[in-house]
């Protein structure tokens, strides 16, 4: 064992850490065939050391990088510690075997130096279809053998040497084989890549030095947790609330209960209380998604990155802390063999609960309801050669008020992080036509003295008979307000034939292999988050403002804030109407006090 390690040498090789995990992002996304990957960055990279502990992650979807150490302890069941060989490179997705799911397809390759194993460099990325029951996406499918190939620890590359029945396998059981390799690939080359620079930096430091410095950085960022999570008052925290559906059994509702125990220094995460297991896909990986959900909510909450005056690398230490408890044969954690790919709502919903039973506690910190669902929708077809066509979009939505600004519009959000795709680049590959992308327009943002942020609105159009799989959710549950705040809106689901725009059909949040015609139009309209704070505490210019923006109208203003507007020959439209507003929420206040 080395001695400490000193402060300048230990920033030096943290910061050389993390920029190889960036380095190895930046490849994966860089050379990607699918837009999932090449535009949205559904990905995520790493390095880790041999006790599968994060040593550092690339700035990508939260989602990926928490889940790896999962796939690792989950492919030793297969490739123990003494299996591995330098060259050696192993496939792996199986959902009860610590990946986050399926489709998130991992490649783990052996670092070693002076011939000793110290580490793995690893990736995950989200593949556009392993051969399904659906194409791209599922939901109503009986188990996990109908998500499609699962890889259980099995080599791809053994000493440097392809397995080229393997590789031949996965090309013949996907509808993309193009993509799909393609992006296997540029996972191949990031993993390479993690490898090569890792031994560069052991060389150049010394292993003894380095791994020493690994384990400060974790201890820093274990302690850095724990001091924040000391600060909140012990006790036990509740919040709960409801999913629409399991895609299948309609107008069955679905309890989500976080319980957050609080206990000096260190935090449990409980959600006993939330659905059993449920017979379609709509089920959640424990250990390479439920924990992950958990372990990213309390980062985000304490330890975010431009709120906190000091640095706190992102590895392992920031996992130990908390404790996640989720009873077997729960939504939260199924038995096999039960489908768990649709498991990203979910999740979401765990994330926002956390933060709402906190809310009385770090009111500084936490948000009100935001969406906290996932649009993921898979559009296909079959070309006039035969060929698949398969696009994955993730939509985005809005964020709740803020302790001091309102919820951002638009965005992916909690766990998300994932980037749209360019309208262009759906235009000149596919027979998909984006006919509207912009802010929902028929409902108001949750009200507050902060507002909730406004959803999105993308209706797509084919051109071409096709099929859509769509997995979302929070049409019946909307975003919450807090300390005052009004509640946001849940989202919808319309399809209609751009041949005939009025004959529009309402359609649940989840739903599998839907057959379209050409002409046919998918809109989504995304859940708007609830408002932070008394409405009629919010700044009457701000008001103003989102009445011009076209968010809210005059009358809106009114009944919600108290303020009055008046019309005006400004080129505006509208300007304050002092008196009236001082009117207004005098009344309130009077019948506040009655």
């Amino acid at each position: 064992m080395t001695d400490t390690v000193d402060p300048i040498s230990l920033q030096v090789i943290g910061g050389a850490l993390h920029a190889i995990a960036e380095q190895m992002g930046t490849v994966l996304y860089r050379m990607s065939y699918s837009s999932i990957i090449r535009e949205s960055q559904d990905l995520g990279a790493g390095l880790f050391d041999r006790d599968f502990n994060t040593l550092a992650e690339s700035d990508s979807t939260p989602m990926h990088i928490g889940s790896l150490p999962g796939y690792l302890r989950g492919i030793e069941k297969s490739v123990p510690l003494e299996d591995w060989k330098p060259g050696d490179l192993v496939i792996h997705n199986h959902p009860y075997f610590g990946a986050s799911h399926s489709p998130d397809i991992a490649i783990v390759m052996p670092v070693f130096h002076e011939g000793a194993l110290v580490g793995f460099s690893a990736n995950t990325a989200h593949h556009v279809d392993i051969g399904a029951a659906t194409p791209g996406l599922i939901i109503d499918v009986p188990d996990m053998y109908a998500e499609g190939m699962l890889f259980n620890g099995l080599k791809l590359y053994e000493e440097g040497r392809r397995n080229e029945a393997l590789w031949r396998y996965i090309q013949g059981n996907t509808r993309v084989p193009g993509l799909v390799m393609g992006d296997l690939a540029a996972q191949i080359a990031s993993a390479e890549l993690g490898v090569r620079r890792f031994q560069e930096l052991l060389a150049t430091y010394g292993r003894d030095t380095v791994m020493q410095a690994t384990r400060q950085l974790m201890d820093y960022s274990e302690a850095a947790l724990r001091r924040e999570l000391a600060k909140i008052p012990d006790g036990e925290y509740v919040a709960e609330g409801f999913m629409d559906d399991d895609g299948r059994n309609r107008g069955k509702r679905l309890p989500v209960k976080v319980t957050v125990r609080i206990a000096g220094d260190g935090v449990e995460v409980d959600l006993t209380g939330s659905s059993p297991q449920v017979p379609t896909a709509f089920n959640v990986p424990f250990e390479g998604s439920t924990k992950v959900a958990c372990f990213f909510a309390f980062r985000a909450l304490l330890l975010d990155t431009y709120t906190n005056p000091d640095p706190i690398p992102a590895n392992e230490g920031s996992f130990r802390p908390v404790k996640v408890t989720a009873p077997r044969g729960s939504i939260y954690n199924p038995v096999a063999p039960a489908a768990a790919e649709a498991r990203f709502t979910q999740i979401q919903r765990v994330v926002d609960l956390i933060i709402k039973a906190l809310a009385p506690v770090l009111p500084d910190r936490c948000t009100a309801g935001n969406a906290a669902t996932l649009s993921f929708a898979a559009y296909s077809g079959v070309r006039p050669s035969g060929d698949y066509w398969v696009f994955l979009e993730v939509n985005e939505a809005a964020m709740g008020g803020r302790p001091q600004s309102d919820g951002p519009d638009t965005v992916e959000e909690l766990m998300r992080n994932t980037r749209n795709n360019p309208l262009e680049d759906l235009g000149m590959h596919l027979p998909l036509i984006c006919d509207r992308y912009e802010m929902r327009d028929d409902v108001f943002p949750g009200a507050g003295r902060f507002r909730g942020g406004m959803g999105v609105v993308k209706s797509q159009r084919f051109l071409s008979p096709g099929s859509i799989t769509h997995e979302a959710d929070r049409h019946d549950d909307p975003p919450w307000g807090v300390f005052g705040g009004k509640e946001g809106h849940g989202g919808r689901v319309e399809i209609h034939n751009a041949a005939d725009p009025a004959a529009v059909a309402q359609h649940p949040a989840k739903f599998s292999g839907l057959h379209t015609a050409a002409g046919d139009v998918m809109t989504y309209l995304s859940p708007c988050g609830g408002g932070y704070g008394n409405p009629w505490e919010r700044d009457p210019r701000k008001v103003l403002d989102d009445i011009l923006d076209g968010y809210i109208t005059p009358e809106h203003a009114a009944e919600a804030y108290g303020v009055a507007v008046m019309a005006v020959d400004d080129g505006y439209g509208w300007a304050l109407d002092a008196a009236g507003t001082a009117a207004l929420r005098a009344t309130a206040g009077r019948r506040a006090s009655a």
